[in-house]
């Protein structure tokens, strides 16, 4: 039976399931960042180590909360920061000290950059046979790929998401959201969790390999299923859904839009009650699905012809009354204010050590009858040097005083003021 690192942490995360975990954070922007945030909120010890001049993404315009942006912030909760030049033996020889301290490893270079520098898998795990490591990278450790570089949206376009995504007679759309990126971290989790499962069992680690490229493929689910079935290439989906016809937003009187998912042939025959047009439940064109299906251009046009006559509020409250699954499609400012969002936390703040207020979206994971744990804001760059080095790895004063001397430790250079980007107190 495996035993986890010594020196489990004594901080409130450990009142999480994960408080017995330290993890090894080597990564930045956005896919890896992600994952290790995750672990971190579920309790793990997460010790992020970053380049003197931080992670790319502190410096993102265009909004910052202190001195760091809103983006980095979104995903570095939870975390303690160390600054270390990579480029050094002696800080190389300082991050394989800390793979031997932690239960995991979470890395997103791209495939061979840690090889040559001395810090792979197969070189740490050598050293420490139950070390769980997780590679994130566009593609994978292996495959005609493997060395291109990738971004959400890259993989977005090769998965064939896009494809899928926007108006019917439009062109191609990139999701609202960095789904290749936070894909990537979610399954990495998974990853991740099975392989300490795994460890308990064998007293052994494990090398997960994640490919955001995969991960948006097994993502298409149902729509990957129908093309391989058929042959049949499934265009863009516009507002609703390829096979219920209503199943889709609708525009209403007041210019704002609502979703709507009947779905059900009870749903059906309720929604025609709504509408104030119950023969539609008895028009033959509409009599179930498969009809509704083959004649869905009249039925949309009937359809929103009768919320076009009302405030979408309204139409939601008495679609809910008749227990229709339907809601308004909310800009931000009213999602992150409903009271239900923030009767379960979704919302989180911390106070940073200038004073300065951090709200960010919070962790989904709730653990019944348990209070979450106090969220820890973003750390500065290098702020936890000293617990790091001092505490975790017990160097000599003098040791960490001539790293910090030679340039191995420490920030450097790491000045966020931009042209145009917008500072405040909380974001």
């Amino acid at each position: 039976m495996n035993a986890p690192a010594a020196n489990p942490p004594d901080t409130p995360q450990a009142r999480g399931p994960l408080g017995h975990l330290r993890v090894l954070d080597l990564t930045q922007f956005l896919s890896g960042p992600y994952a290790t945030q995750i672990l971190g909120d579920l309790g793990a010890e997460v010790i992020k180590v970053e380049a003197p001049e931080g992670d790319m993404t502190r410096r993102l315009p265009p909004y910052f909360v202190g001195e760091d942006s809103a983006y980095y912030l979104s995903v570095n909760r939870n975390k303690k920061s160390l600054a270390v030049d990579l480029k050094s033996e002696a800080g190389r020889a300082l991050v394989r000290d800390l793979a031997r301290a932690c239960d995991v490893v979470v890395e997103n270079f791209r495939p061979g950059v840690l090889d040559r520098l001395g810090l792979s898998y197969a070189q740490l795990s050598a050293e420490k046979p139950d070390l769980v490591w997780c590679s994130i990278s566009g593609f994978g450790q292996d495959g005609p790929y493997r060395d291109r570089p990738a971004y959400d949206m890259i993989v977005q376009a090769m998965s064939g998401g896009m494809s899928l995504t926007g108006d019917e007679d439009g062109p191609s759309v990139r999701s609202g959201i960095p789904l290749g990126d936070i894909a990537a971290g979610m399954y990495g989790v998974i990853g991740i969790l099975a392989a300490l499962a795994d460890r308990d069992r064998s007293g052994r680690g494990r090398a997960v390999d994640i490919a955001m490229l995969d991960c948006q493929i097994a993502m298409l689910s149902y729509q990957a299923a129908y093309f391989l079935a058929s042959g049949h290439v499934p265009g863009r989906q516009g507002r609703g859904h390829d096979s219920i016809p209503t199943y889709r937003a609708f525009s209403c009187a007041d210019g704002a839009d609502v979703v709507i998912t009947a779905n059900t042939e009870r749903m059906w025959q309720a929604l025609c009650g709504v509408l104030g047009r119950p023969e539609l439940a008895d028009d033959p064109r509409f009599s179930v699905n498969a009809r509704r299906y083959e004649n869905r251009l009249a039925l949309w046009e009937i359809v929103e012809a009768a919320f076009l006559t009302r405030p979408a509020v309204e139409w939601v409250e008495a679609l809910v009354a008749a227990e229709i699954p339907a809601a308004a499609v909310n800009t931000l400012d009213r999602s992150l204010s409903d009271p239900h969002v923030r009767h379960r936390g979704m919302v989180l703040e911390a106070e940073g050590p200038g004073g300065e207020v951090l709200r960010v979206a919070g962790n989904p994971v709730k653990f019944v009858g348990e209070a979450e744990p106090p969220t820890q804001f973003p750390p500065r760059l290098g702020a936890d040097e000293d617990y790091v080095l001092a505490r975790m790895l017990q160097l000599p004063a003098e040791r960490i005083a001539a790293l910090r001397a030679a340039g191995v430790i420490g920030r450097r250079g790491t000045d966020v003021g931009q042209a145009g980007s917008h500072r405040t107190g909380a974001a």
